[in-house]
């Protein structure tokens, strides 16, 4: 069986050996060429540890004290592991997983709010560069890919998951895209995997930042497979005895430990009716209003908590995640991550807005829990304004530059 992709890596070995190189080769040289040998090792290796098994691989995010927050040098790793493990025919699918009680909790925002402060956006743009590159290769991958995601799996980290294979939910298994209530946009690929849900869940999830348990994420698709987190030990001594590049060997072994799900009452899964017919208007105002006219004929409590959720987020973020969260629904993964990688510079560029860093700080480092969004509602955020974070950036940025022409995006 592990003769199957011998044909295929051999071919692409030396293209994609040579665009790992000459990525990885920029990295060291804008980011640690002033570190010490072992301060670029320890950079480098000890924020993603390997578990290697005879046939397979397991990445470990192991910034636990952070939850397993996403830092530049995790990207380059991870694309210098998992290029390395795809060339190599004798590995024959690869895990991920977390340290600590987090899968990851997504991009490290405040290291970002610190260097946008510092003025220093060229690693502001490796830090979005870096990430998304992986994630496309994640989503393009020629291997079999598990994702053990117990615990806060929150923005980047589903953005570093759900592109793989299998997606294993557990008990403790909680997923959301609170960009929204950061002034920002469910990026790292989310407006590919979030419009594909069923119906407009999509919106629904990247507009509140609500979040999902393990069981409803299989329900809805974001898992393909679920078990309790007491399983977790056999399912990867499992993993780690298999000797197979097939992906119906390694489901057949998830499979084999998976747990039946069932919805509390309470679930948004329950609401997908009304969610739909609230979420799948055309503007941010008109959902507002649709959820206000049902919460005033039924009082009902998931309304007003929806409701709520959406006025504590930044309004031009709402406008700017919609419109993002449409048009990835009729585009390919690719498309999805070039565009959310040019929303992003202009995110941070302070241009339009400051509500990035004002719903860090406000969240994250002062912690007052009282941003000041600039426009402060949504009837003062201008079509203009949205538009910018989707126009081409200027003529001497250069856009994001994926390897599609060494791998096949999917749609």
């Amino acid at each position: 069986m592990m003769q199957r992709f011998k044909a295929a890596l051999l071919q692409r070995r030396n293209n994609l050996h040579i665009h790992s190189l000459r990525f990885l080769n920029q990295y060291h040289t804008r980011n640690l060429c002033s570190l010490p040998d072992t301060a670029i090792t320890d950079e480098l290796d000890n924020q993603v540890l390997v578990e290697g098994k005879a046939w397979s691989r397991t990445a470990i995010l192991n910034r636990p004290s952070v939850l397993n927050c996403l830092s530049t040098a995790m990207g380059a790793r991870l694309q210098k592991l998992y290029t390395s493990w795809e060339n190599n025919p004798d590995i024959g699918f690869v895990a991920m997983k977390g340290s600590g009680r987090a899968f990851c909790a997504g991009g490290d925002i405040v290291s970002l709010y610190h260097m946008i402060n510092a003025g220093k956006m060229e690693d502001c743009k490796e830090f979005f560069r870096t990430l998304y590159t992986y994630i496309y290769i994640l989503g393009t991958y020629l291997k079999p890919h598990v994702a053990l995601l117990n615990g806060i799996t929150m923005g980047g980290g589903a953005g570093v998951s759900i592109p793989g294979m299998f997606r294993v939910a557990t008990d403790k298994t909680v997923f959301a895209t609170p960009e929204t209530l950061i002034g920002f946009h469910p990026d790292a690929g989310a407006s590919f995997f979030l419009s594909h849900l069923p119906g407009h869940l999509g919106e629904y999830l990247g507009l509140t930042g609500q979040k999902l348990n393990g069981a409803e994420m299989i329900s809805c698709g974001l898992a393909t497979h679920y078990a309790h987190s007491s399983k977790l030990a056999l399912i990867e001594e499992q993993l780690g005895k298999l000797d197979t590049d097939d992906p119906s060997v390694i489901e057949t072994s998830l499979e084999k430990y998976s747990d039946l799900v069932y919805l509390d009452n309470i679930s948004v899964l329950h609401r997908i009716e009304i969610l739909d017919k609230c979420f799948g208007h055309d503007t941010v105002e008109e959902i507002i209003d649709a959820l206000e006219s049902e919460t005033s004929k039924t009082n009902d409590a998931w309304c007003i908590s929806t409701l709520r959720r959406l006025k504590e987020a930044s309004p031009l973020g709402l406008k700017v995640s919609l419109k993002s969260i449409r048009e990835g629904r009729f585009q390919t993964l690719d498309q999805c991550l070039i565009r959310e990688y040019r929303m992003s510079l202009q995110g941070i560029s302070n241009q339009v807005s400051r509500d990035f860093c004002e719903g860090v700080r406000a969240r994250m480092v002062d912690k007052d829990l009282a941003p000041k969004w600039n426009p402060p509602s949504l009837e003062q955020v201008s079509k203009d304004m949205v538009e910018h974070y989707f126009s081409p950036l200027s003529k001497s940025e250069p856009e994001l530059e994926l390897p599609t022409e060494l791998r096949e995006a999917f749609t």
